[in-house]
């Protein structure tokens, strides 16, 4: 119960962002693609070279986002497959995409700081590249391909800001050269920033919802079985297996693992379908959902599992 009206607190004003969302595209005349635009292109690259360059990255680190990345590309690949072909539209597209990942920076970040010390919040920070490099790769691929054709969305890839940030961090990270102090405090408010503006991306979508059009029982059943079911249960495989054999990480990763395989739907796809014209509105309901779902999953999944 505890962890439950914590959760509960902490996460409200979250709601009021996507509140705020909806306000400013319906009143205010907010365009939903420049905010979009901002999170991927500006804010987006800021955040994972800040993150990227301040973690210490050792072999158990530096597997979390590995194979997070690596399962979530096969996932998004396994069920544009299956799935793909269920609709006429990006609809299928955007099912892919959000079954490779969740919702691990604007949701994830604030539990992480709820329940983990500063190191370990900066892990899992660290983590969510994982899924900031997911989603604009495999996932904007997957994505863009209901628009675009193979060649259009590499090439779409390859001009994404956010991987040239990732490789800079990395690479600065590896040389020893850290943030100087005197820029944490910048770098912290794009952290806040892309908290703020991707859950506000969700009620920007819900503004001209067509219950008739974008209600789509199939996409959230499916979606919700993969993200609510599928993914907490083979993360649960693998820390069996990693206890059982291979033993490389340790409780406290397997608490990052845990929380990363539990959040919601990703808000990014949203920004992903908003700027790929791909049912943007049919995409933040899901995520809507899945994230009011959330305030009882969470708590829930957090008191079965017993490591928090």
């Amino acid at each position: 119960m505890n962890i439950f009206l914590i959760l509960l607190v902490k996460i409200f004003p979250l709601y009021i962002n996507v509140g705020l969302g909806f306000f400013a595209t319906k009143y205010l005349d907010v365009q939903r693609h420049s905010v979009a635009a901002l999170l991927i292109y500006i804010i987006g690259p800021i955040v994972v070279l800040s993150a990227t360059m301040s973690v210490e990255i050792n072999a158990s680190v530096a597997f979390l986002p590995i194979f997070l990345y690596i399962f979530g590309s096969i996932i998004a690949f396994a069920t544009l497959f299956i799935f793909g072909k269920n609709w006429n539209d990006p609809t299928g597209n955007i099912l892919a995409f959000s079954s490779g990942t969740g919702n691990t920076g604007y949701f994830g970040i604030p539990l992480a700081l709820i329940f983990f010390d500063t190191d370990l919040a900066n892990i899992y920070i660290f983590t969510v590249l994982a899924s900031l490099l997911y989603e604009n790769t495999t996932g904007f691929y997957v994505t863009a391909k209901g628009n675009f054709t193979a060649k259009q969305s590499l090439v779409k890839i390859i001009k994404l800001p956010i991987l040239h940030a990732f490789i800079v961090g990395i690479t600065l990270n590896i040389m020893g050269i850290k943030l100087p102090e005197e820029l944490t405090f910048y770098s912290d408010q794009f952290k806040s920033s892309y908290g703020i503006l991707g859950m506000m991306m969700l009620g920007m979508g819900l503004h001209g919802f067509n219950k008739s059009e974008d209600l789509d029982v199939k996409f959230i059943k499916i979606s919700f079985i993969i993200k609510f079911i599928f993914w907490p249960a083979s993360i649960l495989a693998l820390i069996y297996l990693d206890k059982s054999f291979i033993q490389l990480l340790n409780e406290d990763l397997y608490k990052v693992l845990i929380l990363f395989s539990i959040v919601p739907l990703a808000g990014n796809t949203v920004s992903l379908a908003v700027l790929l014209n791909a049912k943007p509105e049919k995409a933040s309901l899901s995520v809507f959902l899945s994230t009011v779902l959330s305030i009882l999953f969470i708590p829930l999944a957090l008191y079965l599992y017993g490591g928090f």
